[in-house]
């Protein structure tokens, strides 16, 4: 019995090495298959560059079909979820208490949920934040460094304006005006934002993220494969500001692109960073607080996340692998992960697709919670300064509550501003709305008593900010006018941007 046993055995080991060596050989030959396919479209390009950088996408188009097929793709609009779907909705709308919050800045005016890379050029030119040059005289305000991350004209542009052709360098590119270069910004956000158009190799193409990896002691040339799939992304989705013109400590950088992460890639640090500089985006006109607006950290708020800590990159869930016609290749739709749970989270997780989706959902419905919460006792907290320094508030009386509506609204911005950040570290987000929420309820205590130092006591009378229309007349925008400015700009200067670029072929349509 025990003789046989041992035969038995014997044979099962030598089956399973079989099945080893075979499972061994199939890999071998897919990866041969792969590296071929790989070859096989280096060594039949029809197009050889000999720049780093092509401006327009349409280029790359014969010789990586799949990849601009799905590229094209992030023009669509139809995907939906519960909370973020890929079409424009009017966040101000929703949440009128925004308003406040940003009363002062452009922000106050219009800001619409993002829609695809496609849809970047577009949806810059006609939001109320970008000014509207030569209508009825008015001025350029907006530096060309807002164009900075809408497409691969942009380090196009900065090599050329470079003072020294033989050193990139993009002083030049952030001093000019945003209408300056409105009929050279005209290929959206594509191929040589991420690639060597030489080569094909991922490389971020903005020198500020270059910039602050070497203040850091990093090189970002250094970095691995699987890094760059997230780099090529936190080049432009991160938390960012500009030099002001008067910065003693940087003479001739006016409207420099700067990503303050000297300190660490934390909201705090980024805080600490900017209160070490002095620096303020805007005065608050009813609470008189030097705001930090944040803009949309969502690769620092991502690696605060389990699947940051993990390796986990960006392209890994919005670019995820694609097979057609035997050939393996990343979609390049960039769209939510929810799209694709077979090729995203169900490539690691084996959780049925409704599960997966609610607990996307679940997290998502518990920060947005928090959120409402923060932004209402925020509002209400700049509407009672307001009145606290009408009633002969000092300055040394509401320093300290300055301070606390600065930080806590740094929190609540910094968070949300992060796009997707509920599901990338939804602990994280969660803390910073209840350390924001604290913050503001504190800041709140501390005006009833300053006012009650002043002779008030009681309820501040708030006014009807029930709406997006009520609460930016309460700040004295004038939303006719902004509107009507913005429609003769799209009518009349927008035309002749794009007219110019076809005819030097700086833009091709297909």
């Amino acid at each position: 019995m025990a003789k046989q046993l041992k035969k038995w055995q014997g044979w099962a080991l030598f089956g399973g090495a079989m099945v080893a060596v075979f499972l061994l050989g199939l890999l071998v030959s897919s990866l041969m298959e792969r590296r071929a396919e790989v070859a096989s479209v280096f060594n039949n390009k029809r197009t050889e560059f000999t720049d780093s950088i092509i401006a327009q996408n349409e280029k790359f188009k014969a010789d990586y079909p799949r990849e601009y097929e799905t590229w094209a793709m992030t023009a669509d609009t139809t995907f939906h979820s519960m909370y973020n779907s890929s079409n424009e909705t009017d966040e101000l709308a929703d949440r009128p208490e925004m308003v406040i919050l940003w009363a002062g800045y452009a922000f106050s005016r219009h800001y619409n949920t993002p829609r695809g890379h496609k849809h970047c050029l577009e949806d810059l030119r006609k939001i109320l934040r970008t000014g509207n040059p030569g209508i009825d005289g008015d001025e350029d305000m907006q530096p060309a460094t807002c164009w900075t991350c809408k497409g691969p004209d942009v380090p196009r542009m900065m090599r050329e304006l470079s003072a020294s052709k033989s050193v990139f360098d993009p002083a030049n590119y952030y001093a000019g005006k945003w209408s300056d270069l409105g009929g050279e910004i005209v290929n959206t956000v594509g191929c040589s934002d991420c690639h060597d158009a030489r080569t094909m190799d991922l490389r971020p193409a903005r020198p500020a993220l270059y910039e602050a990896w070497a203040r850091a002691g990093k090189d970002v040339r250094k970095a691995s494969h699987q890094e760059m799939r997230s780099l090529v992304c936190a080049q432009c989705h991160t938390e960012y500001y500009f030099i002001k013109k008067d910065d003693p400590n940087n003479p001739g950088k006016a409207n420099y692109l700067m990503f303050p992460q000297d300190k660490g890639l934390t909201c705090e640090a980024a805080e600490e960073y900017y209160d070490s500089i002095g620096f303020y985006d805007y005065i608050h006109p009813l609470s008189k607080t030097p705001i930090l607006k944040a803009q949309h950290p969502g690769y620092e708020m991502a690696l605060q996340g389990i699947h940051g800590q993990r390796g986990v990159s960006c392209a890994d869930c919005h670019m995820p692998y694609k097979s057609e016609g035997g050939v393996k290749f990343s979609d390049h739709r960039i769209t939510s992960p929810l799209a694709n749970i077979d090729r995203t989270c169900q490539t690691c997780h084996r959780q049925d697709a409704d599960v997966l989706r609610k607990n996307v959902y679940d997290r998502q419905r518990m920060t947005r919670e928090s959120r409402t919460k923060l932004e209402k006792q925020l509002a209400a907290a700049h509407i009672e300064a307001k009145f606290a320094w009408e009633k002969g508030a000092t300055e040394s009386e509401m320093k300290p509550i300055l301070q606390l509506i600065r930080s806590s609204q740094w929190r609540w911005d910094y968070a949300f501003a992060s796009h997707g950040a509920s599901f990338h570290a939804p602990q994280e987000v969660q803390r910073l709305f209840s350390d924001g929420l604290v913050q503001a309820q504190e800041a709140r205590l501390m005006i009833a008593k300053v006012l009650a130092k002043h002779g008030f006591i009681g309820d501040v009378p708030m006014p009807d900010i029930s709406t997006k229309e009520k609460a930016q007349a309460y700040i004295g925008l004038d939303m006719p006018k902004l509107k009507e400015k913005k429609r003769r700009f799209l009518d009349t200067v927008v035309p002749k941007w794009i007219d110019d670029a076809k005819k030097n072929g700086k833009l091709i349509e297909i």
